[in-house]
């Protein structure tokens, strides 16, 4: 009787190291308010997170990715698994498609999604059916009108477009006219762009806005035929451009081509891919306004992570914005913006 006492006392005594140890397995939350480290799921268990980006082909799109990706490894390192699930429509129009992606994955009973709305409005069902269920929902790049999402991470939009405006007046030195097609309706980010550009024309009195009521739509072939529409209606007044997203900006910079006006009218555009750099670095542009969809990326995941664990997390995270010209783009910070590490996250 005494040999089975002293076992059982051995167990217990190890039990309780065990649960000790294990407790050892969650990081401590960070700053009231702010973001924190993930703490580590249960040991076996994978958590599963929907990253549902507007489209997949942009460069802007794989960027998110790939941010994504590098949060999902360093996750990994710290002991919490997460399958990470990138699916999204195929154009950036089709609210339809977005809409039954993310129904899906409801139906999956994922963990979590990470979702960049296509329109503001269309996805607030969606959205309002996770919070239901208890999924938490991270919006990232474009605003939704719901509060039933988790948090917010995305550019301050607004911001951009204001200093797209201010680069564009700069140039034309305070005088000229200008044209913005817009990039399409219910898109909060681009809207929140345009608005920002408009209101950097009304500080510059020399300048007149002669075209702001056209769309570009959702490809660079839709905003390639917008702004073909535009020049051969404009093109032999117009001094100065500006285009909202990385589509409509190429879309525009191949019509100045076709129509000889590359390089001689001043053009301000969003977002970067290879092809833009090459033309920012030609002085075919004037000006790009970067964004930083990689950040984007990693922490829209961090902090859906937070959310499933029950850390305290931020409900909104300005991840930068920044105006790229031909004069700073070789520096080192501007080069990390426009050559995110996407080659090395997607495999």
């Amino acid at each position: 009787m005494v040999h089975t006492t002293k076992t059982l006392g051995m167990a217990a005594a190890l039990l309780g190291l065990m649960a000790a140890l294990a407790g050892c397995n969650h990081t401590k939350e960070t700053g009231t308010g702010g973001a924190s480290t993930p703490s580590v799921a249960p040991v076996g268990k994978s958590l599963r997170i929907a990253v549902v980006p507007k489209g997949t082909t942009h460069e802007y799109w794989k960027s998110i990715h790939a941010g994504a990706v590098k949060a999902q490894q360093e996750l990994a390192a710290k002991g919490t698994n997460v399958e990470l699930l990138w699916k999204g429509p195929a154009r950036e129009d089709d609210r339809n498609a977005q809409i039954d992606v993310v129904q899906t994955f409801l139906s999956q009973k994922v963990d979590g999604i990470v979702l960049a709305p296509l329109d503001s409005q269309a996805l607030v069902s969606p959205v309002a059916d996770a919070a239901k269920q208890k999924i938490p929902v991270v919006i990232i790049d474009s605003g939704l009108n719901s509060t039933d999402y988790t948090s917010f991470v995305a550019t301050d939009n607004k911001k951009g477009g204001l200093l797209a405006g201010q680069q564009l007046a700069k140039v034309l030195g305070g005088k000229g006219k200008v044209i913005m097609i817009r990039y399409q309706q219910g898109s909060a980010s681009t809207e929140q762009r345009e608005a920002g550009f408009l209101d950097a024309m009304k500080a510059a009195p020399g300048i007149t806005l002669i075209s702001a009521d056209q769309y570009a739509g959702p490809t660079v072939d839709t905003a390639l035929k917008s702004s073909q529409n535009v020049l051969s209606r404009f093109g032999s007044q117009v001094n100065g451009i500006f285009m909202p997203n990385e589509s409509s900006t190429r879309g525009m910079l191949l019509a100045l081509k076709d129509a000889g006006l590359v390089g001689k009218v001043k053009f301000v555009g969003f977002d970067s891919s290879a092809d833009l750099v090459d033309a920012l670095k030609a002085k075919q542009l004037q000006g790009l306004v970067v964004q930083n969809p990689f950040k984007m990326g990693y922490l829209s995941l961090l902090t859906t992570v937070s959310a499933i664990n029950g850390e305290k997390f931020e409900k909104s995270i300005d991840t930068g914005v920044t105006l790229v010209t031909p004069e700073n783009m070789s520096t080192p910070e501007i080069q990390t913006l426009l050559n995110p590490p996407i080659d090395q996250y997607l495999k």
